[in-house]
């Protein structure tokens, strides 16, 4: 018997002992989150053992117990197909989107050497000018401003052969856009679910990060992709956009879980030296 076969026999003993408790003590609660945490991850289209799996006994785990919330924001938007294309936004959501990756395509050599300045030698990095709405590195005067529908700008940076594994986003309030910055023919890819894009093929990608996913780079050079969250477009923009601000603070502290690996590049003011 493997590890990882103990491990997950593991996992599972903990699991059931939980929810044996839980519908011994929180009977309706319980069985609310095990019916939602079922409608949530047969969303996603490869339906196996890993997927199940990672989301209910590994690092899906949050998204599990914020599936009731993400179910109740799917009733407050439009239609969502998983990925999408830009010309599946409303048009002031394509103005903003197409604003920021137009600063991006004509500073892209800039920004590259200004992260390889401050990225040193990291396996992953996130270089960051705004986090959740919050004003992080103000090197781009461009992206000093306060956007409407786009609330996260920054840069995820992989070392040469640098992957994740497959996991899941947290929260449905937004929805993840990744441009590779040089795509180059080689073995890069993001993959959701079944989808699985080239950055050489197609350097944007936009899709719900609630679904099973991962982001590969078998290639020896550095892959730089900007990585923007967008507000979910909905009849109710403002709602939702209220709501992600609401819930910011939390979901800050639950993603310093999440990039746990990596390093945050969030100011580009100098620290004062230590005496």
């Amino acid at each position: 018997m493997t590890k990882q076969t103990v491990k997950t026999i593991r996992k599972a003993a903990v699991a059931a002992l939980v929810l044996a408790l839980g519908f011994y003590f929180i009977p309706l609660v319980t069985t609310v989150f095990i019916v939602c945490g079922l409608i949530d991850v047969m969303r996603n289209d490869q339906k196996n053992a890993m997927l199940f799996e990672r989301y209910f006994l590994g690092n899906g785990l949050f998204t599990w117990l914020l599936s009731p919330f993400n179910l109740v924001v799917d009733l407050l938007c439009y239609r969502n197909p998983g990925v999408w294309t830009l010309d599946q936004f409303p048009q002031e959501y394509q103005r903003e989107i197409n604003e920021v990756l137009d600063v991006f395509k004509a500073c892209k050599d800039e920004i590259i050497a200004d992260i390889d300045a401050n990225f040193g030698g990291g396996r992953r990095g996130m270089y960051v000018y705004q986090w959740y709405g919050k004003h992080k590195i103000d090197s781009v005067p461009e992206f000093n401003k306060d956007f409407t529908y786009v609330k996260t700008i920054a840069v995820s940076v992989f070392s040469g052969r640098e992957s994740t594994s497959w996991h899941f986003g947290p929260l449905r309030l937004s929805l993840r856009l990744l441009y590779n910055l040089i795509p180059v023919k080689a073995e890069i890819f993001v993959q959701c679910g079944s989808r699985k894009n080239y950055w050489h093929d197609n350097p944007l990608f936009i899709f719900d990060d609630t679904l099973f996913h991962r982001s590969v780079n078998e290639y020896d050079g550095r892959r730089y992709c900007v990585f923007v969250d967008i507000v979910r477009p909905s009849p109710f923009p403002g709602l939702i956009a209220g709501l992600l601000a609401i819930v910011s603070v939390s979901v800050e502290r639950i993603n310093s879980v999440f990039y746990k690996n990596w390093k945050m590049i969030g100011s580009a003011k100098p620290k004062a030296p230590v005496s």
